[in-house]
């Protein structure tokens, strides 16, 4: 015990002795170098915040999430998968299908930045691009057709010509109709299997036995047996442009 004790005083001495305070006090810059260093540190800070709604909202985590839970329900296996899991592979695989768009975007916007290359506007401009030509690619005509009769503007000639808050409402919703029609897709054949146990419990009799008890080992059977994983995860990717 006292050697745990001398050890932590020892840890908490050289701590401190060798670890920078920290101030948080604030105060009228003095040059106008130090208030590019704290506009810096503001904007990092906003978009660390920021950064799960981004992801949620410009990138393929929204059909993924909401297809992922329509599988759940199709399969009948109420908590299973846990929604922690199901999120955790949802974000997986959104990095995944992202990287090539984000690396574009530090190429063309964050680096040139880093390296005092271009403003903050400038940067923001190209970094937003790839992200906003990936929401185009993936947005029905008639989802951003929508948007732009709301604002009442013209009809873009390109991508350019597209503001990013528009790209970004007409991505959401295209996305969340192009995962409800996946979900009914994937309810089919699960309900298909529904519909015959429930037929053939009621030509025995056993109209009190629950047709979900019966049916949920042959979904999953079938499931398995198609590598159901595989398929699903596979047509999700090649289906982002």
């Amino acid at each position: 015990m006292r050697v745990v004790l001398i050890l932590i005083l020892g840890c908490a001495s050289f701590a401190a002795d060798t670890i920078p305070t920290v101030n948080l006090s604030l105060s009228a810059p003095n040059s106008p170098q130090q208030l590019v260093t704290s506009l810096n540190l503001v904007l990092v800070l906003t978009i660390l915040v920021l950064a799960p709604s981004l992801i949620f909202v410009m990138t393929s985590f929204l059909r993924l999430t909401i297809v992922f839970s329509f599988l759940r329900q199709a399969l009948g296996t109420q908590q299973l998968p846990p929604t922690q899991v199901l999120v955790s592979l949802a974000m997986v695989l959104t990095f995944f299908i992202m990287e090539p768009v984000a690396k574009e975007s530090y190429n063309v916007g964050i680096k040139p930045y880093l390296e005092e290359k271009m403003s903050y506007q400038e940067a923001f401009e190209k970094g937003a691009a790839p992200f906003k030509a990936f929401m185009v690619r993936n947005t029905r005509e008639k989802d951003l057709a929508l948007f732009f009769r709301i604002r009442q503007l013209e009809n873009p000639k390109n991508i350019e010509d597209i503001p990013l808050t528009i790209a970004v409402s007409a991505f959401m919703i295209s996305e969340m109709k192009t995962a409800f029609e996946i979900g009914f897709l994937l309810y089919l054949p699960f309900l298909v299997i529904d519909m015959v146990v429930s037929s053939v419990l009621m030509a025995m009799g056993m109209m009190m036995l629950p047709p979900a008890m019966i049916s949920l080992p042959f979904k999953l059977l079938i499931f398995v047996l198609v590598d159901g994983w595989n398929l699903l995860v596979g047509k999700m990717v090649e289906s982002f442009h």
